[in-house]
């Protein structure tokens, strides 16, 4: 039986149960943390964390992919204390979170300053996936990159072909971050298709901001999934909106190229937010799935988008 890294440890992929395909537990700046605490109660944040997966749980789901990676404030010892204290799987990504230039780190660091010839980001991103970050022993079982509305900068594009080559030399599958209204998700899939990338192990995240099904089936005929995401936080279009856009697809017969998720966190410190609303994981069963069921969609349609996608999405090729 294949297996996918969690915190906790490999898991059955058969055993991931429903599956929220693009969530974070926080987004943090690490250097205003660090240097000015107050602001942000560690034990506090971690204990809600655990409180609002717990809710999740409850609703019988049972996996969450958290797209954190560089860029976005990822810290593994602190999703490891929340995960000690929830049933829920967490798998996590490693990769580069950036709109325009590669972080100054490897800014003068290039395949010409290491031994093996391979970009040091994908290097990085190997050892991540196959020996764990840092000193935790948790291994990133997926890959992370982003192209918003500035499109393929130089940064973005060393990192898209540093994602990719990770992909190849590790198997492991890919997300992006893309923005929907310049289309981004075609140009990234140009990209991991010239670097030899399984188009079939790839999500373009925030699709599901597009109306157009035109650009939604360009992508999906690709083979890749697309990350119909944002669920209950706040971003344009409307829920009856994505709702209809995921039930046009699958009357079109594409259930089998759509994953659902919130794109939530549990902290972000991107904006002012109330806590007891952020890390709310089950937006999509208490207001989505009723709105699709309403639409027409079937329990096995759902199924496929929530259980039998992620699985086959963490399957090895």
């Amino acid at each position: 039986m294949a297996q996918v890294d969690t915190v906790r440890g490999p898991v059955d992929v058969a055993d991931l149960g429903t599956t929220l395909m693009h969530e974070h537990l926080f987004v943090l700046n690490e250097e205003i943390r660090r240097n000015y605490p107050a602001y942000f109660d560690e034990d506090a944040r971690v204990s809600h964390a655990a409180a609002q997966l717990g809710k999740a749980v409850e609703r019988g789901i049972g996996t969450i992919a958290d797209a954190t990676v560089i860029g976005l404030g990822r810290d593994i010892e602190r999703v490891m204390r929340v995960a000690a204290r929830t049933a829920m799987n967490i798998i996590v990504a490693t990769g580069i979170y950036t709109f325009s230039e590669v972080p100054f780190y490897f800014r003068h660091r290039s395949r010409r300053t290491t031994a093996s010839g391979e970009d040091p980001m994908t290097e990085m991103f190997v050892t991540d996936i196959t020996e764990g970050i840092g000193q935790t022993g948790v291994r990133a079982a997926f890959l992370k990159c982003a192209i918003d509305e500035q499109g393929l900068t130089r940064g973005v594009e060393r990192i898209l072909r540093a994602v990719a080559r990770a992909h190849l030399l590790t198997g492991a599958p890919v997300t992006v971050h893309t923005h929907a209204a310049s289309r981004s998700g075609l140009v990234a899939l140009r990209v991991l298709r010239e670097e030899g990338a399984d188009l079939r192990r790839v999500v373009i995240g925030h699709s599901g901001d597009s109306r157009d099904t035109g650009y939604l089936v360009e992508l999906a005929d690709e083979g890749c999934l697309l990350g119909m995401d944002r669920f209950g936080i706040g971003m344009p279009p409307s829920l009856n909106w994505r709702a209809d856009t995921i039930a046009a697809l699958c009357e079109r017969g594409y259930a089998g190229s759509m994953v659902l998720s919130h794109d939530a966190s549990c902290y972000i410190d991107w904006y002012a937010h109330d806590e007891a609303t952020a890390g709310n994981y089950t937006y999509i069963h208490d207001e989505v799935l009723p709105a699709l069921a309403e639409r027409g969609v079937s329990q096995a349609q759902i199924d496929t988008m929530l259980v039998a996608n992620p699985r086959r999405y963490f399957s090895p090729s």
